[in-house]
């Protein structure tokens, strides 16, 4: 009989974005609950084991947090297992490396390196618009923040940039045609394009259409739409790829030029 949360997870069902090899291990790291879903999110020794190598196990990463080295969004964590997730800024002051948590066009979070400018803000998704107690209006994020007296025009799906010193909203951008997109789900995940349109679909979801900028269009839900900046210049930096998804004939004549060069 199941008495209480689960605490463990097995390895072969962890999400596949987390790129663990089958048989290192019976279990993988469970992420404790925290501002992303399970799904969606990369904890913290996934990635300073598996992707930076900084650890060889589970100890030593262990060590290194407990040493507070490992900031989140500007805030120290200690847990092993913090749930990470898109747009969330890891900064290790110590090493002086900042990184932002991005899919690549495959749906996988990468290692993306940023500035220490860039990683003094993020970009949120606004999930919910409401009035709270005593009529103060707030808006709740998608990493489960909730910010009041927002500005009176930020609407449910629009993005806001945030500055994490301060905790206050620098700047916002509508969910609207034209307007640069990354794809949070599905099977384009980690695709960028503009959007083209927005086909309304009462009672159920909504669907928009979005086109890269090698002119591909693909159609995605509204809820995986993530809105990056404003016309086709980013807010942030993004990963190698730039999010455009190539077919497995141009990945491998990309590989062949490469190879070429080096020879």
């Amino acid at each position: 009989m199941a008495r209480g949360p689960k605490k463990h997870l097995k390895r072969l069902a962890a999400p596949s974005s987390w790129m663990l090899d089958k048989l290192s291990g019976t279990y993988a790291p469970r992420p404790s609950p925290g501002p992303h879903k399970l799904r969606e999110s990369l904890p913290l020794t996934i990635f300073l084991r598996n992707r930076l190598k900084y650890a060889l196990n589970g100890r030593e990463v262990t060590s290194i947090v407990k040493q507070r080295l490992i900031k989140v969004d500007g805030k120290v964590r200690t847990d092993t297992t913090y749930p990470t997730g898109f747009m969330d800024t890891i900064s290790i002051e110590k090493s002086g490396e900042y990184f932002r948590l991005l899919y690549d066009v495959k749906g996988r979070f990468t290692i993306h390196r940023i500035t220490q400018e860039e990683a003094a803000y993020k970009l949120l998704k606004v999930r919910k618009v409401a009035l709270g107690a005593k009529g103060v209006p707030h808006i709740v994020t998608h990493d489960g923040r909730t910010i009041r007296y927002p500005d009176p025009a930020i609407k449910v799906n629009d993005t806001v940039k945030f500055d994490l010193e301060q905790g206050k909203i620098i700047d916002f951008v509508h969910f609207d045609t034209g307007n640069i997109v990354m794809i949070t789900g599905g099977r384009n995940m980690g695709r960028a394009g503009v959007i083209t349109h927005r086909e309304k679909h009462i009672g159920g979801f909504d669907i928009v259409h979005v086109k890269d900028s090698l002119d591909r269009t693909f159609a995605t839900r509204i809820s995986n739409i993530f809105v990056i900046g404003e016309g086709t210049k980013p807010w942030i930096s993004l990963p190698k790829g730039k999010g455009t998804k190539l077919t497995i004939s141009e990945e491998r004549d990309v590989r062949r030029r490469q190879r070429a060069a080096e020879q």
